[in-house]
């Protein structure tokens, strides 16, 4: 039975948010859309709900914001499936079109040559298109879908340019960034020169960029590489060494709080690269919501003392990232700890799982019918009665009837 239960434990924190088979038949995406008064247009935009999301119960979700959603959702999607849970919360993701008016609204500054050619294209309006962000689609989502204000952005190329954009010059409208191959390039290195002044006096502490290079350095020359890049200065290899230098300012500016992370992608060109970034992205700014300490969960020696300890430290971890209140721990993984130390008659350990079950998840009808399983274990009928009582009262589930009956005809025996 001890080696069943360490098993499931195991299990279940690697692969907490692995999919069933049957979930790579699923569509991705509900499409919604909006009428952006900033805009004069509808946009539309795609919505995939957690899996185990119930319309019934009240929690809410951080969300992600994912820019050329149409694109770039599904992939979001699989990699969210795959990690959530034991490397990142389960998240709302919303995807936003960008199929019309791409550049128009993800460009940062008005230009009318690009590489010394006239630029004709309708472009600039970076500005206007955050505003329709925050005003009008944020509060939207917020109203609409059950999400919290715990935001990720997610951009490519001129995505990336704007989601960069956004954390200079409003960094507090997201608390993660990943840009993907930003076209940080756009109007002779704009926001690099942002960057060196904005940096120094933001304080982006609880703020996370990812940002990654594709190997695409130089479209004619294979031997421009990484190493030698920045000694190059022709026009071929503007894009990389903008990257490169963007990612050294915000790497020689460590004290403003900003948690940030860069990599290269030697085997990628730009349209390959989004995929393994986001991957490696997402991982990287949820790194913090790691489970800590499972080898001491999962070992039968670990004092009660020091598991209270480990899941108060991850309760409290939790909140200063996310900013509100959030569980440690989904209610199953805390029940099932309760019952297995149950079977394996270390009774404190046991009562104290069921008791954090309830503290986090007072709403659920299981974790006070789990508490009665206890008592009733412990032939303390009264206590049992009165936790089983409780869990009618919130499900009106007609086992728990049956089973109120039982432990009044036990109590009084």
């Amino acid at each position: 039975m001890k080696s069943f239960y360490i098993f499931f434990i195991f299990s279940f924190l690697t692969v907490i948010g692995l999919a069933q088979e049957n979930k790579f038949l699923q569509n991705i995406g509900v499409l919604d859309s909006i009428y952006s008064e900033n805009l004069e247009e509808y946009r539309e935009i795609y919505v995939q709900l957690p899996e185990n999301y119930n319309p019934n119960s009240k929690q809410k979700y951080p969300v992600v914001y994912v820019l050329d959603g149409e694109v770039f959702l599904p992939t979001v999607y699989s990699v969210h499936s795959f990690y959530s849970g034991g490397f990142m919360p389960e998240m709302v993701i919303v995807g936003i079109s960008n199929a019309n008016n791409r550049m128009r609204d993800l460009t940062i500054s008005k230009v009318t040559e690009m590489y010394g050619m006239p630029f004709e294209q309708e472009n600039g309006e970076g500005d206007n298109f955050r505003k329709f962000i925050e005003k009008e689609l944020i509060p939207f989502v917020e109203n609409k879908y059950p999400v919290t204000n715990y935001r990720t952005l997610i951009g490519h190329s001129y995505g990336g340019l704007f989601t960069i954009s956004t954390l200079l010059n409003q960094p507090d409208l997201f608390a993660n960034y990943l840009a993907i191959d930003p076209s940080l390039d756009w109007d002779n290195q704009r926001l690099i020169k942002e960057a060196e002044e904005v940096f120094k006096n933001q304080n982006y502490q609880n703020t996370s960029l990812f940002m990654s290079l594709s190997g695409q350095l130089h479209m004619q020359n294979s031997a421009i590489t990484i190493d030698n890049v920045m000694q190059d200065s022709t026009d071929y290899t503007l894009f990389a060494r903008s990257n490169i230098t963007f990612s050294n300012i915000a790497k020689q500016n460590t004290n403003n709080g900003l948690s940030f992370d860069w990599k290269f992608y030697p085997k990628d060109i730009h349209g390959t690269v989004p995929f393994p970034s986001i991957m490696d992205g997402l991982v990287s700014l949820f790194e913090w919501y790691q489970m800590e300490n499972t080898d001491k969960i999962n070992s039968f020696e670990t004092t009660k003392d020091e598991l209270f300890s480990i899941i108060k430290y991850r309760e409290h971890k939790l909140k200063e990232h996310f900013g509100y209140n959030e569980p440690p721990y989904p209610e199953e993984l805390l029940n099932v700890s309760g019952y297995m130390n149950m079977d394996m008659q270390q009774t404190e350990k046991a009562k104290m799982y069921f008791e954090l079950a309830i503290e986090f998840y007072p709403k659920s009808a299981n974790v006070y019918a789990s508490m009665a399983d206890y008592y009733e274990r412990n032939n303390d009928y009264k206590n049992a009665l009165l936790f089983v009582t409780k869990a009618f009262e919130i499900s009106g589930e007609e086992n728990y009837k049956q089973r109120i009956k039982d432990l009044k005809r036990k109590s009084k025996g």
